[in-house]
């Protein structure tokens, strides 16, 4: 057969598998016992029900998982067929075939379900996200905060100072560069989503809410052992990552359903910001659609409601709290730098903002509690958002007051022996500090810029007892620079009238049309950069590369080497036992800790 008709058909092969059936969850998906996720089959070409079969390991999907299914025909009014098992579950672990038939069209995926030990190696867990927290946040964060002198580092930061160890691949299923939602799903589901998505595989129906959801830790924790929940951030507490821990849309700005999915849940301690979206259409700050007054709602649960740092104190201080809302600002919470020294950003209009460390005493406080231990997760939201805008001095800072958090974690850890700590970013940002800026060598940028033995050691002044450098615009600064960006104009030097604003307002909210420097910081001695992103972008990027995890507490033990970002699910439901009742756990648990099981849990 002649090379070139050998070509076509392969492509022809090729075009034709990718208009086949999906099955979700998909190939090599590896689900928990006892975690409930829906299965879906989307068929294209609309065959009628009587035509479609769908197996697991050879059986009928309906006796397998005990429910009946649904069969859509022309589902969301396309041509595609949908067939449908809602909050299915798998009772004992092992590898499992399913296969989709449609007339003579055949697809199949292969599941590995797992389960844990018997019983709980942990009470409580606690999962501590850096949002985009690379190695040159954690490098700044511990030369600001600890000193460094001829070569040696003044000490170590809280979260370097742990036993075990892993790196973290963090892609999604669509892409190479993940994002919070799809990150912070695989950290509390254990599934892989695709970019924007929270609790969901990413199907073809047109609504936010139809897609095949997976039950999050959050909702096992409190399903299965009527665990405590919090969930702590500095950003607005709808956004991707708090979210993560409740929420099933395939938009992650799906803001006002969102608040409800947090209502459904009823975690006992929610602490940000985005007071908006919990407001009624009609009030002066309300970003809702609806009439719905959630603080109010939240309220008539037996919520204690505050939105200031003293009443946030005094709150978690009282005995009688074991359910408590806060939420502190319209927005985003204001970062360290701002709040403490620079007091930008909103902090006038949010004069008593607690920090993340206010907010993580007072869920402590509060989640001790709890009759049947807790799960919190707490995010330090800001590191992502100020490097987006290429802010590495404020992404610096909220380092360090994330690090302050991690060391009240092991404060807390160290009393008892029951607490899984488990420090992780989401995600990576393209960036790496190259040498110093020195305002004594010139005027231009790469006049100050140092590299090498040149560089020698920036000259911030010793740390407040809380780590925080008193000054930032010192003569001699680290030089940390990004990777990937849009045209801006680079001072190399802080900004210290707010975050930066590196690019122009767009002329429209579309945001379509190209991005250009922010003529603000276009002054004499800046240096004007190209910018190699699509010319729409208006600020940093994410990037693909493995994060660090650090870990203590029982159930650290798992990590070491190379995990993929749903192992760290795997491990705090390891923790928790939250697996169904199953004799294999044990098994996986001994071999991966000899090195027999691979990192990605397959056998």
């Amino acid at each position: 057969m002649p090379s070139i008709i050998r070509a076509v058909l392969a492509l022809s092969a090729l075009a034709t598998a990718a208009v086949g059936q999906t099955i979700y969850p998909i190939d090599r998906a590896q689900i928990l016992t006892g975690a409930t996720f829906d299965l879906k089959v989307e068929f294209p070409g609309a065959p009628p029900a009587a035509d479609i079969k769908v197996t697991i390991n050879g059986e009928d999907a309906a006796k397998v998982l005990g429910k009946a299914p649904q069969i859509i025909e022309r589902e969301d009014g396309v041509e595609r067929t949908a067939y449908w098992i809602r909050g299915a579950h798998l009772s004992r672990p092992g590898s499992l075939t399913v296969e989709a038939r449609a007339g003579g069209a055949l697809a199949s995926v292969v599941w590995d379900a797992y389960s844990t030990p018997e019983g709980r190696l942990a009470r409580n867990v606690i999962l501590l996200v850096g949002d985009g927290l690379s190695l040159a946040h954690r490098t700044a964060a511990r030369m600001l905060s600890k000193g460094i002198a001829q070569g040696t580092y003044g000490g170590d930061l809280a979260m370097d100072d742990m036993p075990h160890m892993a790196l973290v691949s963090t892609a999604g299923t669509d892409s190479i560069v993940t994002d919070s939602a799809n990150a912070m799903t695989a950290y509390t589901t254990g599934h892989k989503s695709c970019v924007n998505a929270l609790g969901i595989y990413c199907a073809q129906n047109s609504g936010m809410l139809g897609h095949p959801k997976v039950e999050t830790i959050a909702e096992l924790a409190k399903r299965r052992l009527g665990m405590a929940v919090g969930i702590v951030t500095d950003t607005e507490i709808e956004d991707a990552t708090p979210a993560g821990m409740v929420a099933h849309t395939r938009r992650r700005t799906d803001y006002n359903n969102i608040v409800s999915m947090f209502y459904a849940v009823q975690p006992e301690v929610i602490l940000g910001g985005g007071t908006p979206h919990f407001l009624p259409k009609g009030e002066p700050r309300a970003k809702r659609e609806d009439n719905q007054n959630y603080i109010s709602k939240f309220e008539e649960a037996g919520y204690t409601f505050v939105d200031t740092a003293m009443q946030l104190a005094a709150a978690a201080a009282r005995p009688e709290t074991t359910k408590l809302l806060g939420l502190f600002n319209d927005k985003n919470i204001d970062g360290a730098l701002d709040r403490k020294l620079l007091k930008k950003g909103t902090v006038g209009k949010f004069a008593d903002q607690p920090d993340l460390t206010d907010e993580m005493r007072a869920a402590l406080e509060v989640l001790a509690r709890a009759e049947h231990g807790f799960l919190l997760m707490v995010e330090a939201g800001r590191i992502d958002k100020y490097s987006h805008s290429l802010d590495w001095e404020r992404a610096t800072y909220d380092t360090i007051m994330f690090d302050n958090v991690v060391r009240l974690a092991k404060e807390f850890a160290a009393k008892r022996n029951d607490t899984l700590i488990v420090v992780v970013p989401d995600h990576a940002h393209p960036v790496s500090i190259i040498g110093t800026y020195d305002d004594a060598k010139g005027e231009q940028l790469r006049d100050r810029l140092q590299t090498y033995a040149a560089a020698g050691f920036p000259n911030y002044p010793p740390p407040d007892a809380e780590g925080f450098p008193g000054k930032v615009d010192v003569t001699r600064r680290l030089a940390m620079v990004f990777a990937a960006y849009p045209d801006y104009c680079d001072p190399g030097k802080p900004y210290m009238e707010g975050e930066n604003q590196l690019t122009a307002p767009a002329a429209s909210e579309g945001e379509r049309q190209p991005a250009v420097a922010n003529e603000a910081y276009c002054k004499p001695g800046a240096a004007r950069k190209i910018g190699n992103l699509p010319f729409t972008a208006r600020n940093g990027v994410h990037a693909a590369d493995d994060v660090v995890l650090t870990a203590s507490g029982p159930g650290a033990d798992v990590f070491r080497g190379r995990v993929d970002n749903t192992f760290v699910f795997r491990a705090m439901a390891r923790a928790l036992g939250l697996g169904a009742d199953a004799p294999a756990a044990a098994g996986f648990v001994e071999g991966l800790l000899r090195g027999v099981v691979p990192r990605d849990g397959r056998e």
